[in-house]
């Protein structure tokens, strides 16, 4: 994965993640808005996700593995979705929080909202929102044009290969 130059990335540290998550929550709970379900956008979503589920103790925390971004900054012609499409018909009436990492083009969580049933009341958070997102969430930490570099990614992703090691 190719990463832009460090003064072109926005640094995004375990700290922040620990504020950003009680910010998220803590909006929630002044909006009285507290969901009846959390669908996290796999893969970064499902950080997002977690810690809001512990904030809010809330146990119905599902996710949807979508993919778009295939590089930094160069996406697929539009997400797909990996694996099985997730049960969420349960959710119609229901009060549902769709967590992700950063609402970047937007075209991710407009293809999410879509799997959800029409009647389910949603709501997006994240913890960064692009100023161009064609989706605006929310709720969002903080706002940002640049590319984030959360701590749970790492550049380049570590292979079995790299160590001298075959996978077998």
């Amino acid at each position: 994965m190719a990463m832009p130059p460090e003064s072109e990335l926005e640094i995004f540290d375990y700290t922040d993640f620990g504020v950003g998550i009680r910010f998220l929550s803590q909006t929630l709970v002044d909006q009285d808005w507290i969901p009846d379900a959390i669908l996290g956008v796999v893969r970064g979503g499902l950080f997002v996700a977690a810690g809001i589920a512990y904030a809010l103790d809330i146990k119905d925390v599902r996710h949807v593995n979508v993919e778009f971004y295939t590089d930094a900054g160069e996406t697929l012609a539009h997400p797909i979705l990996i694996g099985d499409a997730p049960h969420l018909a349960d959710l119609a009436g229901k009060r549902v929080l769709v967590a992700d990492d950063v609402a970047d083009t937007g075209a991710t969580l407009h293809f999410v909202r879509q799997l959800l049933p029409g009647d389910a009341e949603v709501r997006v958070a994240v913890l960064y929102s692009k100023p161009a997102t064609t989706y605006a969430p929310e709720l969002a930490w903080r706002t940002t044009s640049k590319w984030i570099r959360f701590p749970w990614i790492q550049v380049p992703p570590l292979r079995v290969e790299s160590a001298g090691r075959s996978s077998v």
